[in-house]
């Protein structure tokens, strides 16, 4: 059973999903649709978010890279570009397949994004941002939401944001998650760019404050459910990143704490990994990787006596050409049930 706890917290009142309180970040190389298909057997309202993916793999890829199982929903498509055109064709296209929302990625600081014209540098152009914005809400109907910073290089005064917020604001986007700290475009990696500038939740606070008719998530270094439920006794919503792929198991108790369902999902452990085993079966029927997808799951023991014992199994012989769920089975049996 689970043995994580309430920790005193009240469930908030139960809310319709489409005000997204409760979100997990796209990740590049992770939040593809076997992770999301292993987090939605924990959660039902969580909104999901694919990888970003750029206009010019929709457009011009031979990939299908808008697909999507239905089991996922909801879901939330997260594009990356810079041309209004493109992202209008994306975004319809998205529409037409389902997805419950279009996100435009204006956040990323990697040198590759950036020479792609996208991302967090987008910041100093809210005017092309405010374009790209009308031209997507032109096509659809579901919402077109901002994924942003607070802040980027020299250029991180609050006036700096809410020129930003206003000039896209004005076309029609009401919808934003902010990640809670600047960017260095230059000089820092992306992965140091989550880390070394400072998180300024107050800043987001005070955007909500200014504006309290548009729809404010807040997203960076948020660990628990506990500090989920702190920021939205003053933000609409909290999209959690890394602490959500890492330690998956959390995702138990979002329907009970943020939505209200009246009890936390009673699923286990050893459990969930069962429940995925149909999934694999057909998946790898249609030519999926095992490795693909039990690379997800390699947190779902966090914190549990066997936890790296079954990491390690699983990580040296997920691999393998043979891999199937004979070696999940394995990998279990070093997890006391």
């Amino acid at each position: 059973m689970l043995k994580e706890v309430n920790q005193g917290l009240n469930p908030i009142k139960p809310v319709d999903t489409a005000f997204r309180r409760f979100s997990i970040a796209p990740m590049l190389d992770w939040t593809d649709r076997h992770c999301r298909t292993f987090h939605r057997k924990l959660t039902k309202h969580t909104v999901l978010y694919t990888e970003m993916v750029t206009t010019g793999a929709i457009l011009f890829g031979r990939g299908d890279y808008l697909h999507f199982n239905e089991h996922e929903q909801p879901v939330a498509l997260q594009l990356g570009g810079s041309d209004p055109e493109a992202l209008a064709k994306c975004a319809k296209l998205a529409q037409e397949r389902g997805y419950n929302e279009v996100n435009l990625n204006v956040g990323c600081p990697s040198d590759r994004v950036q020479n792609g014209r996208f991302g967090a540098c987008l910041m100093a152009e809210p005017k092309l941002v405010a374009e790209c914005v009308s031209a997507m809400k032109a096509q659809v109907d579901i919402p077109v939401t901002l994924k942003t910073r607070i802040g980027i290089d020299e250029q991180d005064s609050y006036e700096f944001l809410c020129d930003f917020i206003d000039t896209t604001h004005k076309v029609g986007c009401d919808d934003y998650i902010i990640h809670a700290r600047k960017a260095w475009l230059n000089g820092l990696s992306p992965k140091e760019n989550r880390e070394v500038p400072p998180l300024d939740y107050e800043r987001v606070y005070q955007l909500k404050k200014d504006y309290p008719q548009l729809h404010i998530s807040i997203n960076g270094g948020i660990k628990t459910l506990t500090d989920s439920v702190t920021h939205l006794e003053q933000l609409d919503g909290v999209m959690m990143g890394r602490e959500a792929y890492a330690n998956p198991f959390l995702l138990a108790q979002v329907d009970h704490l943020i939505y209200g369902a009246e009890t936390i999902n009673p699923i286990t452990r050893h459990e969930l990994v069962r429940d995925m085993y149909d999934y694999f079966e057909r998946e790898m029927a249609l030519g999926a990787n095992f490795w693909h997808i039990a690379r997800h799951m390699l947190g779902i023991f966090q914190g549990m006596p066997g936890a790296r014992a079954f990491r390690r199994y699983l990580s040296e012989n997920g691999h393998k050409k043979d891999a199937d769920i004979q070696t999940m089975e394995k990998a279990l049996s070093f997890v006391p049930e």
